[in-house]
C-alpha cells in the first residue's frame, strides 16, 4: 500500500505531459483526415483556407518584451514574499525556523530579479531599436 503513493505521483506528472500530447495528435489525425478527404473529393483547398484551419497549429511565440519580463518579475517576487511570510507565520515562536523558509523565498526571488534584469536589457534594446529606425 504505501508503494502506491509514489507511483500515483510520478503517474500524475507523466499523465499531465502524455494526455495533451495525446489529444493534440488525435486533433492533427483528425484534420489530416479532413483535408485528404477533401483532396481525394477534387475539391481545391485555398492557402487561406488551410491558414484558417490551421491557426491553432500554428501558434507562433510571441517575441520577448520588458513588459512581459516585469510582469513575470513581479509575479516571481510575490511568490518568493509569500513564501518568506508563510514561513515567518508558522515559525513565529522560533527563530531558527524561519531560516528553512527564507532559503526556499531566495529560488523564486532570484528568479524574479533575473527577470527584472531581462526587463532592463530588452527595454534598451526597444529603446535603441526605435531610434535606429
Amino acid at each position: 500500500m504505501e508503494v502506491l503513493i509514489p507511483i500515483a505521483l510520478f503517474a500524475m506528472i507523466a499523465a499531465i505531459f502524455i494526455v495533451p500530447r495525446y489529444f493534440k495528435s488525435k486533433e492533427r489525425e483528425a484534420f489530416q483526415q479532413t483535408i485528404r478527404a477533401a483532396i481525394e473529393r477534387g475539391q481545391s483547398l485555398s492557402p487561406d483556407t488551410v491558414d484558417a484551419m490551421t491557426t491553432d497549429l500554428h501558434l507562433a511565440k510571441p517575441q520577448p518584451s520588458a513588459v512581459r519580463d516585469l510582469r513575470a518579475a513581479v509575479i516571481w517576487i510575490a511568490v518568493a514574499v509569500g513564501i518568506a511570510v508563510c514561513g515567518y507565520v508558522f515559525a513565529w515562536h522560533e527563530a531558527e525556523d524561519v531560516y528553512p523558509a527564507l532559503g526556499s523565498a531566495a529560488i523564486p526571488a532570484l528568479v524574479g530579479f533575473a527577470y527584472l534584469a531581462l526587463a532592463a536589457i530588452n527595454a534598451a534594446t526597444e529603446k535603441k531599436r526605435k531610434v535606429d529606425a
